[in-house]
C-alpha cells in the first residue's frame, strides 16, 4: 500500500525512461539533471513480479532493482501526474506486446521450413497440355474480311454513285446490268465496268461563251 510510504519525504527523486534491449526491457532511475544512473530493473515479463501496481494508487508501483552483480531489491516509485503513470504502464505493454508478435512471427517460419515443401518442377517425362483453340479464333477473327478486288494496276473498281453528274453538267446514261466475271466468287457490283454513255444531244442551252449579258 502506498499509503504506509513516507510519500511527503522520498528517499529519492528524478528521472525515470523506460529501453530495450531485445526482449528485456529496462526501467532506468536517471537524475534529472545530470543523467547519472540511480537504479534500473529489468524487465523480462510484464505483468511479473519485476514491476508490480499498489492495491490503493494508480500512480504508484514496486520495481525490483538489480546493480548486475546478482544484488537485487525492491522499492516503491510514483508519479507526481497521473497522466505520466499512464504512459509507464503503455510503455512495457508495448514493448512486450512486440516481444509476442515477433515471437509468433518466428515460429510461423519454422514452421514452414519445417514443413514440406511444395514441388512444381516437371517430373521426369512429364508433360503439359495447352489448349490454343480460342486463341487462334481470335487471332484469325481480324483477318477473315474479305479483300476488295483489284482493276489493273492495283486499283478497286468501283461504279459512279447513281445520280452524279459529269463534266459537262449533264446525267449520264443508265448502266446496263453488270456482267459476272466467270469463276469468281466476288459480288458482281464490285466489278462492273461501267459502259461508256451515250454521246449527248444537241446542246439545247446553246454556247455560253457567246451569250450577252
Amino acid at each position: 500500500r502506498a499509503a504506509e510510504w513516507q510519500l511527503d519525504q522520498p528517499a529519492w527523486s528524478g528521472r525515470l525512461r523506460i529501453t530495450a534491449k531485445g526482449s528485456t526491457a529496462f526501467i532506468k532511475l536517471e537524475d534529472k539533471s545530470s543523467g547519472e544512473l540511480f537504479a534500473q530493473a529489468p524487465v523480462e515479463q510484464f505483468p511479473g513480479i519485476a514491476v508490480e501496481s499498489v492495491t490503493d494508487s494508480s500512480r504508484y508501483f514496486v520495481i525490483r532493482i538489480e546493480d548486475g552483480n546478482g544484488r537485487r531489491a525492491f522499492i516503491g516509485v510514483g508519479f507526481v501526474d497521473r497522466g505520466d503513470a499512464f504512459d509507464f504502464n503503455v510503455a512495457l505493454q508495448d514493448h512486450f506486446k512486440w516481444v509476442r508478435q515477433q515471437s509468433e512471427l518466428a515460429r510461423q517460419a519454422q514452421e514452414l521450413e519445417q514443413g514440406p515443401k511444395l514441388d512444381l518442377g516437371f517430373k521426369e517425362g512429364q508433360t503439359i497440355k495447352l489448349n490454343i483453340a480460342n486463341m487462334k479464333k481470335k487471332e484469325g477473327a481480324t483477318g477473315n474480311a474479305r479483300p476488295r478486288p483489284a482493276g489493273p494496276g492495283g486499283l478497286s473498281l468501283l461504279p459512279p454513285p447513281p445520280g452524279g453528274k459529269s463534266g459537262s453538267g449533264e446525267r449520264p446514261a443508265s448502266l446496263p446490268t453488270p456482267a459476272r466475271l466467270p469463276g469468281t466468287p466476288i459480288t458482281d457490283s464490285l466489278l462492273s465496268w461501267p459502259q461508256p454513255a451515250a454521246a449527248p444531244a444537241a446542246d439545247v442551252w446553246g454556247d455560253f461563251a457567246k451569250a450577252s449579258g
